[in-house]
């Protein structure tokens, strides 16, 4: 039985979810329990996010989107902000062929223009080489923050306003939604956070609005395909009102 059916048959109610964003959290407190530096965490926590990628696929999701480094993470031990952007070059440049392979299109999302040259080269040499792969789309977050991409989105508006392009009076919420990352995305469903925080953490703020959210106090390197599932049997026991009344 296929992992798609196998949902089904467990809820013949539920609406699978089609776009699944998760905030991984809690690598260097697993790293801390183990009386490793937290870069050993990340280091685990990347087979965590080989783990959730096959699941998703598998599962036949349209799209996963992962928080891999926030905008506040800058604040970080420098060494260890150097040390996770390296292990993100490293993955990027061995783990694009298996993702071409199984048609898989890398979307990088975030403000890359502060990263090192070195690895903006290596988001613009992956995404291209699995952009017009027609399975998953896989979205990283790097130097993300919701904040960020909505004042962004702002920005361009108000430059046109001031141009004259656009009138004050025709920006709704699409015209804003169009100028924010994953505009062109199915809508996130459901937001998984590991770690046992219960905050949304400056992540896609604008994006998971009407989105189910699952918290786990399971440490992002323990997540696995059986954590995976769970979060998406609760989904599917929910019911989405999307803010109307319950029939």
């Amino acid at each position: 039985m296929s992992s798609e059916n196998k949902f089904k048959h467990h809820n013949q109610r539920g609406i699978k979810p089609h776009h699944v964003a998760i905030i991984m959290d809690g690598n260097g407190r697993w790293a801390h329990k183990k009386g490793k530096l937290r870069i050993f965490g990340h280091q685990a926590g990347v087979e965590s996010v080989r783990r959730a990628v096959s699941f998703a696929v598998s599962y036949h999701l349209d799209a996963l989107t992962l928080y891999a480094f926030s905008s506040e993470n800058w604040q970080r031990p420098h060494q260890e902000v150097v040390a996770l952007l390296e292990l993100f070059i490293r993955a990027l440049e061995t783990e694009v062929k298996n993702l071409d392979k199984h048609n898989i299109r890398l979307n990088i999302i975030g403000d890359t223009s502060r990263l090192s040259t070195r690895l903006q080269a290596c988001i613009r040499c992956a995404e291209e080489k699995t952009q017009h792969n027609k399975g998953l789309i896989l979205n990283i977050a790097v130097n993300y923050g919701g904040r960020w991409d909505i004042i962004r989105g702002v920005r361009i508006l108000a430059a046109q306003v001031q141009d004259g392009r656009l009138h004050p009076d025709q920006i709704e919420e699409k015209t804003l939604g169009a100028y924010l990352c994953l505009n062109k995305m199915v809508p996130v469903d459901l937001v998984i956070r590991t770690g046992g925080e219960c905050r949304i953490s400056n992540f896609l703020l604008w994006q998971v609005a009407y989105a189910e959210f699952w918290f786990t106090e399971i440490l992002w390197p323990d997540f696995d395909e059986g954590v995976f599932e769970g979060a998406i049997n609760a989904f599917l026991k929910r019911e989405r009102r999307f803010g109307s009344m319950t029939i």
